[in-house]
């Protein structure tokens, strides 16, 4: 059985908590580290500790963390979705991982979940260290992908001047104006729909995450362009998705422009399905598993 830690590093904006999971093997061989990315809005007990332990029982040291304003890691404003914090703050958990004694040098790989796949992809990206990289259910958009899911131009335009008017309130009296991250009732939730996965305490819907979203932080979501990385990306990559789950034609745009070695393995379920479910969870950790001992 693994066993885990809790543990903290420095980030860019403060301290980030986060757990350790560590397979139960001979403590005096290292072995490959991977550094695990939630989905977005996530604190790490929504699905970041789930395959960070399912790998540990696999044989690595996985380590899953909450992101700078998030769950119990430092930073202000809180529950503020930035693509460039997350990046540095990916970058500073592989400084702690890769100094772990478990660690063997050089095996260092990556795993995004959902849109935490965007993050791992950039630093991929921008960072050799990252030597393989595992995307699950990824959330990979582009401003075409963000006009198709957030109401054409005029949709994208809107959410932006509310960033804007939410930035100028920020900045001069330093409150965060939130809506939700999801609601079946308010059209202004990030997610307007009833997501049993974030509102069912069973699942997702848990008392460390709060369910709301920063609103000056839509228009660096909308900016980011996640499909135009994967050229940049040489790290040999995996992705595990399905038809059912979210913008699968922006993970098949990234997967045809990779500049390293890929493969595309296609499931079934929905998006949420690979956050909890055991048999999405299962045949995603089994391919990431596979997938890292055969490239780190």
């Amino acid at each position: 059985m693994p066993v885990s830690e809790q543990v903290s590093f420095a980030g860019d904006a403060g301290k980030l908590t986060g757990r350790l999971f560590l397979p139960d093997v001979d403590e005096s061989v290292p072995v490959s580290g991977v550094v695990i990315a939630g989905t977005w809005t996530s604190v790490k007990e929504q699905m970041a500790d789930r395959y960070a332990e399912e790998l540990a029982r696999r044989g690595f040291a996985a380590l899953s963390f909450d992101f700078t304003g998030y769950g119990e890691s430092d930073g202000d404003p809180r529950d503020y979705e930035s693509p460039t914090l997350k990046v540095g703050d990916l970058r500073a958990a592989a400084d702690f991982l890769a100094a772990r004694p478990e660690v063997g040098d050089g095996e260092l790989g990556v795993l995004g979940i959902c849109a935490g796949a965007m993050y791992a992809s950039a630093f991929a990206a921008e960072d050799s260290r990252v030597r393989s990289l595992a995307l699950v259910a990824p959330w990979l958009h582009d401003r075409r992908i963000c006009e198709e899911n957030y109401g054409g131009p005029e949709g994208i335009s809107a959410k932006k001047a509310a960033a804007l008017e939410a930035r100028r309130q920020y900045e001069e009296t330093g409150q965060v104006v939130y809506v939700p991250v999801v609601s079946g009732s308010d059209p202004e939730a990030a997610m307007p729909f009833d997501i049993d996965f974030y509102l069912n305490p069973r699942r997702g819907g848990i008392r460390q995450w709060p369910n709301r979203y920063a609103v000056m932080a839509w228009s660096e979501w909308l900016d980011f362009d996640a499909v135009a990385l994967a050229p940049r990306v040489t790290a040999p990559t995996l992705l595990v998705h399905s038809e059912d789950a979210a913008v699968p034609d922006g993970a098949r745009r990234f997967h045809a422009g990779l500049a390293g070695p890929s493969e595309f393995l296609w499931t079934e379920g929905v998006q949420f399905d690979f956050y909890d479910q055991p048999l999405q969870v299962g045949y995603a950790a089994d391919a990431t598993a596979e997938h890292f001992a055969r490239t780190l």
